[in-house]
């Protein structure tokens, strides 16, 4: 249905219109929303800053500047208590000053690296040779014992680059959401996870062995790639585990490269030809503030009786470094932000409180999120959700990118399905069709849905999410769709004023499909 349709049918219907016997819906207002969303939206200004004028949110200065104007613009647009929260001890910030990577010998060729978080510096330009490791085990490691000081650290890599003649970029087909949406719950085998955990147990007991050794030799730095860092796209992201180790500005620095230079220089140690290679790396480790911190806001509620009550929209407001965080993701952020000010503008009077939450540390294991959850909605003594924590009526995240809404997975609460089968329909013809039982996790709803509370992520077109953009050195403002972004926006505003006004929360899941969690 297009624009011109829908407004055409509300003015024939009723300005509230009921889909079933359940869900009564405020078309009128749900209209006001679209209008605001598609033909006014200030979503893109939003990316803007946070991309283009902030630059990358790691924790440090860029995450901090970028979470006092946000709180800052949320207080313009009407919210109140707008406020930059404490969720605990995060630890050390970290940035990048300087970065630049020669190879000099055979011959001259700029190096395409962005060092990984918490990486150290050499502090100056330096002249190094490679130091070529063949070993894939902790044993094989000894074998390179006092041969690494003012190396850099090349370990043995057999990646094949091949062609790829798929687009970098897909949207779902609507045969690909119906069979999305028909898919029930699978289960994760044992093994296959067993054997995951295993392999990246072993690996990182690899990685962490000859950091130590490098850093306790004197190495200058050492090179990382991965299969798809190719094209000159990057995929980088850190070793926090490493920082709460205590990293210093002093420690080798640690590079990523792609994949096309790192399997040149491999070529040539094996075939002895010597390579010589410039470095010159600054980073810096902030530690004056070293707690970490989430962005809140509210729309008061107005029921007497629901104000008490929560309707949560969230996403995670932190990036990795190597761009600016366009997709992953000043995208939700901006979306989520959007909503509000969607809500705000258009005056409406929620009967339960919402509240917006812009997360920290998601990217290094959900902290800002899971710490919120902990601080505010469980019992440390029973582990049982706390009389804030039952004031929840639902939390929404988005994080999968720029692309738009094409519908929502349930995490295997059965019961919301017709509700928000209900809830979709006035944006069927803007694309978002499909509820799937199934779960998605990688982000912050999980914090809520762990704990029994009802949270969702939204399914969203992939884009390039996954083969350009996502934790790369692609991440830029570029990579944002604009139509896409104004149209989640719209569905989320809608979906949160229906949960800020129904007169019942969002059921939860049942006792069998938690205790399956």
């Amino acid at each position: 249905m297009h624009e011109k349709l829908l407004i055409t049918s509300l003015l024939l219907g009723s300005t509230v219109l009921s889909y079933g016997q359940e869900e009564k819906l405020d078309m009128a207002t749900i209209q006001k929303i679209r209008e605001e969303g598609l033909q006014r939206s200030q979503v893109m200004e939003t990316a803007f800053y946070l991309t283009d004028v902030n630059g990358p949110r790691l924790q440090g200065p860029g995450f901090k500047k970028a979470a006092n104007w946000a709180k800052d613009k949320l207080t313009s647009w009407g919210l109140q208590n707008s406020r930059l929260e404490a969720w605990g001890e995060w630890g050390t910030g970290w940035g990048v000053e300087h970065c630049y990577l020669a190879m000099t010998a055979p011959y001259y060729k700029p190096i395409i690296a962005v060092p990984r978080a918490w990486s150290g510096s050499t502090n100056k330009l330096q002249a190094a040779e490679i130091l070529y490791i063949s070993a894939s085990d902790t044993t094989g490691l000894e074998s390179y014992r006092n041969k690494l000081k003012n190396k850099i650290i090349l370990l043995d890599q057999s990646y094949k680059i091949t062609p790829t003649f798929k687009a970098d970029a897909n949207r779902y087909t609507d045969e690909a959401l119906q069979k999305m949406a028909g898919e029930t719950v699978s289960q994760r085998t044992d093994t296959t996870y067993r054997r995951m955990i295993l392999a990246m147990r072993t690996q990182n007991a690899f990685n962490q062995k000859m950091r130590k050794l490098a850093k306790q030799e004197g190495a200058l730095g050492m090179l990382n790639t991965t299969q798809n860092s190719v094209d000159g796209t990057l995929f980088v992201s850190g070793d926090y585990a490493n920082a709460a180790l205590g990293a210093t500005p002093d420690d080798l620095a640690d590079l990523n490269i792609a994949v096309e230079d790192y399997l040149t220089l491999c070529r040539l140690m094996k075939a002895g030809v010597p390579v010589k290679l410039d470095i010159d790396v600054r980073t810096k480790f902030y530690r004056d503030d070293t707690k970490g911190y989430n962005v809140l806001a509210e729309i008061p509620g107005t029921d007497p009786k629901l104000k008490d009550e929560v309707v949560m929209l969230g996403a995670h407001f932190d990036s990795w470094h190597a761009a600016t965080g366009a997709t992953d993701n000043a995208a939700g952020s901006s979306v989520m932000m959007e909503a509000v000010r969607i809500l705000k503008t258009i005056g409406v009077k929620p009967r339960r409180t919402i509240r917006i939450a812009l997360w920290s540390g998601e990217e290094q294991g959900l902290h800002g999120s899971k710490n919120y959850v902990t601080n505010h909605f469980v019992d440390p003594a029973t582990q049982k959700l706390t009389k804030e924590g039952d004031n929840i009526a639902a939390y929404f995240n988005l994080d999968n990118g720029t692309g738009k809404i094409r519908g929502v997975y349930l995490q295997e609460n059965q019961a919301v399905g017709p509700i928000f089968t209900q809830w979709l329909k006035p944006f069927n013809d803007l694309g978002a069709i499909a509820v799937t039982p199934k779960n998605t996790g990688g982000t912050d709803h999980l914090s809520f849905d762990r704990v029994g509370l009802p949270g969702f992520q939204f399914i969203q077109d992939p884009i390039e999410y996954g083969t350009r953009t996502h934790h790369t050195n692609m991440d830029t403002y570029d990579h944002l769709l604009p139509d896409d972004l104004k149209q989640a926006a719209t569905i989320v505003a809608s979906f949160v004023y229906n949960a800020a006004m129904r007169d019942e929360k969002l059921p939860r899941k049942t006792a069998a499909a938690q205790a399956a969690r």
